[in-house]
């Protein structure tokens, strides 16, 4: 068990930085053996995405409230009630007692017998446990599905009751997860031939070629793939906006708020590392992982700009990706942490930023040349609207069709747009449109 208690201890300390700070990060797992280090984030994702149930059940069975715990304490429970509910690797008293040493060790002997009070008294209440019961609605939902009211609210308006529930679940799932092949490397039939040889499953996409999906990039680290600039890691629904940027050999190429990079990479590939990709970010720290995954991955026509797009003073470019920070909303699998940290009053600015940086984008577009604008969000504001407000401004860009691009089932819009939900493709929420430059 000793294992699998550093992995439970280190997801720990992992949630305490992100209740008392809003930053989830997962250096400190970096010492772990890779397989230790891909249990912790397993912990730290599930719990997540699983928070104000967890809360609810131990509000419970506790006569001391959560919201009134320490954070070590909160976060001991919750991992530990995770295992009963949720894994069935481990038995259940081997999981109360790893609870309950992590709490004596950290905390104290009272704090290991509360601990093993709480936990015992679920385990033996497991198959009737009680059920969120509030009279309010969204409260309701919101507790049950582990996904903040305002949330709840907009799309339960937007989708109904049902399909929200039905997008809700897909965002407690563990996600899919996609691998390219980098033909700056290799050629796509030698990656299949090395993946079949290191025994990795995969399904081979049928949207967007050289796209695989896998149940873990664990292999992939753990044997260098990634590393060696082999393959990236990177969900079929990212792929469509570098795909409909259609990037030629020898053009320019502009990626605004690049960093980390993986859609310059992938830029650079198609254009088989000519012309120039003008990859430019304010995140210093950012764009130096960038730089780094640039020489990794071979694509040396990839030059780094550190510059406020909004500030921008560049020549005209064939093409312009923008794809612009967001709250995020389509990738709550992914990144639950998200979900907690964001805000109605974040969606408004973000919809202002965007703006912003969509004026200052449209003016570096050659004429005949297409800006390509695209975000990682389902909520309309952050898209088509966005895109519509846009076009009323400028009468120089005219939306293209998407159907030469992508395949029909996530187009939107009449086919001006592409727009994936994870409930109904398997995927990331991702939207995205391709603007050309008339006059």
């Amino acid at each position: 068990m000793e294992t699998e208690a550093t992995a439970r201890s280190e997801s720990i300390d992992i949630l305490i930085a992100f209740d008392e700070t809003g930053s989830l990060s997962f250096a400190s797992a970096d010492e772990l053996e890779p397989r230790d280090r891909a249990q912790a984030r397993e912990y730290v994702q599930n719990i997540l995405r699983r928070r104000s149930y967890l809360d609810f059940i131990i509000n419970q069975f506790s006569s001391i409230a959560v919201e009134e715990m320490k954070p070590m304490l909160k976060n001991i429970l919750r991992l530990g009630l995770y295992e009963l509910l949720f894994m069935s690797g481990t038995p259940d008293y081997a999981t109360i007692n790893e609870a309950v040493e992590i709490a004596k060790l950290k905390l104290g002997s009272k704090s290991g017998d509360l601990v093993n009070a709480i936990l015992r008294n679920i385990q033996r209440d497991i198959n009737k446990l009680p059920k969120p019961a509030f009279e309010d609605r969204t409260k309701l939902v919101a507790t049950t599905f582990s996904h903040p009211e305002w949330m709840v609210k907009r799309w339960v308006k937007r989708f109904g009751e049902r399909e929200a529930f039905q997008l809700m679940q897909a965002n407690n799932q563990r996600p899919n997860y996609y691998v390219r092949v980098n033909n700056l490397r290799t050629k796509t039939e030698y990656f299949k031939l090395r993946m079949e040889k290191l025994d990795i499953e995969f399904e081979e996409s049928e949207w967007l070629p050289g796209y695989f999906k896998v149940d873990s990039v664990a292999p992939f680290i753990s044997k260098g793939l990634l590393k060696k600039g082999i393959c990236l890691v990177q969900d079929i629904a990212a792929g469509f906006a570098p795909t409909i940027v259609e990037p030629m050999p020898g053009e320019t190429i502009y990626d605004l708020c690049a960093a980390p990079g993986t859609k310059s990479i992938v830029m650079s590939d198609m254009m088989q590392g000519e012309g120039t990709i003008m990859a430019v970010d304010i995140n210093p720290d950012r764009l130096e992982m960038l730089a780094q995954s640039a020489m990794d991955y071979g694509a040396e026509n990839i030059k780094i700009r550190k510059d406020d797009v909004r500030e921008l003073k560049l020549k005209l470019a064939d093409g312009v990706l923008l794809d612009a920070p967001c709250t995020g909303t389509g990738v709550l699998s992914k990144r639950a942490d998200l979900r907690w940290k964001r805000t109605e009053e974040d969606l408004e600015n973000a919809v202002i930023l965007q703006e912003e940086l969509l004026d200052e984008a449209a003016n570096h577009v050659k004429r005949d040349g297409r800006l390509i604008y695209s975000t990682c969000s389902i909520e309309p504001e952050e898209n088509w609207e966005q895109v519509q407000k846009f076009l009323e401004k400028y009468d120089n860009y005219e939306l293209e069709s998407l159907e030469d691009f992508l395949p029909e089932e996530v187009l939107a819009e009449d086919g001006f747009a592409y727009q994936t939900y994870p409930h109904k493709h398997g995927c990331d929420g991702h939207f995205g449109v391709r603007l050309i430059r008339v006059k």
